[in-house]
């Protein structure tokens, strides 16, 4: 069955109209002749959405029952049983109401596209996950409801419903989005001018980067290499030279020019060595990229412009920012610079060239042992350059000149073209010297013989010298080249290794890494999942860049990992040298995997420990605690249908007592463990809203029946009103109070009260017992666990588990202190709700649908 597609509006905040739009959309597609349902729309009494709603086919919605509450919900399985073409799902982050199929609507919107229907749904950008904290930081409201990020972004469409903040503010203003009495109070806290404009920032970026990234994948499908600039891109070149830093500022200024510019440093190590890098500078310069907001990058190549400009285009940039050369006037001589090749091949990339202090100044002294063709050439044509002219200028020298001196002068001439060109050049010099020694300068003249024994052992002895110091020549520059090669690998490795270290997901980031530092089009790792006599299946863990390959045939490289792990690379074939190094990183590839599955692996025991150890203390506690109660319970009720026994009135009272005192505290041990069950699994259900603390003090002293008169209660009329779940509140300080009845001295109860700390609500629950050391603090809180482990008559030891637990599922903490004079203290700390009676959007209301 084909999948159906996804169409979202994303809008900044709540009131922009993207379930109006949504509901144009719908009746645009009805007109066309489409079949189209409403399987969820929330209007929030908005006449204008409301009247959108007129010719469109709503499913009925499904009722559900919670804490004694009716809620409604989408229908799910009515809108797979109508199966229509466009179901119309509002509000894409929405919880649902716990019992529901799904814990997330965008669950079931998953289980409708996946059943071949389209579905059109609407967002607001403080629900992506991705984002969630930066809009508290920006509204100081938490946002309970979150939407991952990925599901956003797999829609086939995303259309931004845009509106600037002073009119969605008139909007508010005139009733459209909010009740009369709610709008002064939503536009001084949520819709203030600086949240709107900081909200709209937000999702415009996010819209522009999932644009980008889907430009990025067309210009690869379809093999674009020219730069297109529909942003702006600035890649700054780094050699690790002290000039970075400015290059770095300059470039992130160009950047910031313009809105949404991206700045990204690139170094190059080049496999001959880096001149003139300082690691530990470049780890500095990399920082500093970061902390401007950039990215920093690291590709191998022989050929610096080539591999600058291939880096470039590959990220689409359209600016490149190097330093002016540091070479000095005489080696400007040899040929262009990097500056001036780059410049020649960038095409409609702009170059800036940046001036800066150590412009001329020259390269710190180094081996260049390069042994390229155009080295061997040029050592050619000077081995022919110098030979005539040297004869020459000897010829010139007359009888002034003895034969020591002209074989002195073509020995000199040998070892220059050595350093040059190398051997080969070098022998030729030898016997090309030779040669012309012989001929010109060995009596007699003008002829190859050799009347002398001492001139014939000259001769002899100046070949052989040339030759030796030419082989030791060239195996010198043959070794510097090695190891500068060995130092680029190594440093290339430190960068791959640093960025695994600096928390990146390891092995996406170690794909992109090498990826990029080998100029690749993508890197697969694959894992070898069936191995027969005829065919073998292999399945992608991980990718960088595309095409990703399904096969490690697909790819133009194969390195093993292991027998069943291959690092599969596209792009083009590597040299030797370079699978070896890849080898590592295959390797290392392997032992992050490895990692990652035994780190799932003890995640997945750990729970199963925990059980383990919750289970053992449970059987502990039914085999003697939860036994008490029962058997008290029985022997008073066989008591009282025993017929050898008169009962008088008050004996039978006082057995109805005793029975159901045991079994009210037979249903308190119960409570708490399915409570504590439900906390360790994660499946209890939190509510929060704004509430009175007077709200819950009530419920708690009736909750503790006669004990509760020994309470005292002193809350402050000021105090401030807290972001919990009324039901889980009243447990979590009914168990504490519980608590401090048990051991506070008779006549001295515990003392109830509250405090504000900041943007915190404390309450404290003080008593005058005997306190606990601060050595079992910690210990007390664990399930099953009693202050001294005597008496087995008070319980099983959750009530201080489970109030800490409850307490920090809504976002607070119990925590104990000493109570001046004796005794303990504990304090519960809450969030304060940031306002008493305004809609927190994506918090309590269960939907933010729009009006037109």
């Amino acid at each position: 069955m084909k999948r159906g597609q996804l169409r979202v509006y994303l809008g900044a905040a709540p009131g922009v109209g993207k379930t109006y739009k949504m509901l144009g959309e719908g009746q645009r597609r009805l007109a066309r002749g489409t079949d189209v349902v409403v399987g969820f729309v929330e209007t929030h009494g908005r006449p204008h959405t409301a009247a959108m709603l007129d010719g469109l086919e709503v499913v009925p919605r499904h009722i559900l029952d919670h804490r004694g509450a009716s809620f409604t919900e989408m229908d799910l399985d009515a809108v797979l049983a109508r199966r229509p073409e466009v179901a119309l799902v509002d509000e894409l982050a929405h919880s649902n109401v716990p019992g529901s199929r799904n814990a997330k609507r965008w669950q079931d919107i998953e289980e409708l596209l996946a059943a071949g229907i389209d579905v059109i749904s609407a967002v607001n950008i403080q629900h992506l996950e991705s984002i969630n904290d930066v809009v508290e930081k920006i509204t100081g409201v938490p946002q309970q409801e979150t939407v991952p990020d990925r599901v956003v972004r797999a829609a086939d469409q995303i259309e931004l419903v845009d509106m600037t903040p002073e009119a969605l503010r008139r909007r508010m203003a005139h009733g459209n989005v909010y009740a009369a009495d709610k709008v002064d109070a939503a536009l001084g806290n949520y819709f203030r001018v600086g949240n709107l404009s900081a909200l709209r920032e937000l999702a415009l970026l996010w819209l522009a980067d999932r644009v980008d990234a889907g430009l990025q994948q067309y210009r690869a499908q379809h093999d674009i290499d020219s730069t297109w600039e529909a942003r702006e891109r600035v890649v700054v070149a780094l050699t690790g030279g002290p000039e970075g830093e400015t290059l770095i500022r300059r470039a992130a200024r160009i950047a910031a020019r313009s809105a949404g510019g991206d700045l990204l440093a690139v170094h190059v190590a080049r496999s001959d060595g880096l001149t003139g890098a300082d690691p530990k500078r470049l780890a500095e310069q990399r920082n500093l990229v970061e902390s401007l907001g950039g990215t920093y990058h690291q590709v191998v190549g022989d050929d610096v412009p080539a591999a600058l400009l291939t880096f470039a285009r590959a990220e689409n940039a359209t600016q490149l920012v190097l330093g002016g050369s540091r070479r000095s006037r005489l080696s400007a001589l040899t040929g262009p610079g990097i500056g001036a090749s780059t410049i020649r091949g960038s095409g409609d990339i702009d170059v800036h060239i940046v001036t800066h202090s150590q412009m001329g100044r020259g390269r710190l002294p180094r081996l260049r042992g390069s042994l390229s063709r155009r080295r061997k050439i040029q050592g050619f044509l000077l081995s022919i350059l110098l030979q005539p002219i040297l004869a020459l200028a000897l010829d010139l020298g007359g009888d002034r000149l003895n034969l020591t001196s002209d074989v002195l002068a073509f020995l000199l001439a040998v070892v220059v073209v050595a350093l040059v060109g190398g051997l080969w050049p070098a022998l030729v010099t030898a016997i090309g010297g030779s040669l012309v020694i012989n001929f010109f300068f060995t009596p007699p003249t003008r002829t190859f013989t050799i009347a002398e024994v001492n001139n014939a052992l000259a001769l002899f002895i100046f070949i052989l010298v040339a030759t030796l110091v030419s082989s030791v020549v060239d195996r010198a520059a043959r070794r510097t080249r090695q190891a500068a090669r060995s130092a680029a690998e190594s440093e290339t490795l430190a960068t791959l290794a640093g960025s695994v270290l600096r928390g990146e997901t390891a092995l996406p980031a170690l794909l992109e890494r090498v990826r990029e530092a080998f100029g690749m089009t993508s890197a697969c790792l694959m894992e070898r999942v069936d191995d027969d006599e005829l065919t073998e299946v292999w399945r992608p863990i991980a990718s960088a860049g595309t095409p990703t390959c399904r096969r490690p045939e697909d790819g133009d490289a194969e390195i093993p990992g292991r027998d069943d792990l291959v690092l599969v690379l596209q792009g083009r074939q590597l040299a030797a040298d370079e699978r070896r190094l890849v080898g590592a990183f295959a390797a290392h590839a392997a032992a992050l995997v490895d990692r990652a599955r035994l780190s799932e692996a003890a995640a997945e025991a750990k729970p199963l420990a925990e059980a383990d150890k919750l289970r053992t203390a449970l059987l502990r506690a039914v085999g003697h605690d939860l036994r008490s109660p029962l058997a008290s319970a029985k022997a008073s009720v066989t008591s009282l249908r025993s017929a050898d026994v008169e009962w008088s009135a008050e004996e039978r009272a006082e057995l109805l007592e005793n029975a159901d005192e045991s079994l009210d505290r037979l249903s308190r041990l119960v409570d708490n463990l399915l409570d504590l069950s439900r906390l360790q699994a994660g499946v209890l259900p939190v509510f929060t809203r704004p509430m009175a603390l007077d709200e819950v003090i009530p419920g708690v002293l009736g909750e503790l029946g006669d004990d509760g008169q020994r309470v005292v209660v002193d809350i402050p009329h000021t105090l401030p009103l807290i972001e919990a779940d009324p039901a889980l509140i009243e447990r979590v300080i009914a168990n504490l109070v519980a608590n401090a009845l048990r051991y506070s001295p008779a006549g001295q109860g515990p003392l109830v009260t509250g405090s504000v700390l900041g943007d915190t609500v404390e309450i404290r629950v003080i008593d005058r017992g005997p306190g606990i050391p601060r050595a079992e603090r910690d210990r007390v809180f664990a399930p099953f666990q009693r202050l001294g482990d005597t008496d087995n008559t008070v319980g099983v030891g959750l009530g201080l588990a489970l109030a800490r637990g409850l307490a920090e599922a809504m976002h607070g903490t119990v925590q104990p202190e000493d109570t001046p004079g004796g005794g303990l203290t504990m304090v519960i700390a809450l969030p304060a709700a940031t306002a008493t009676d305004v809609p927190v959007p994506g918090a309590r209301e269960r939907s933010d649908g729009e009006q037109g």
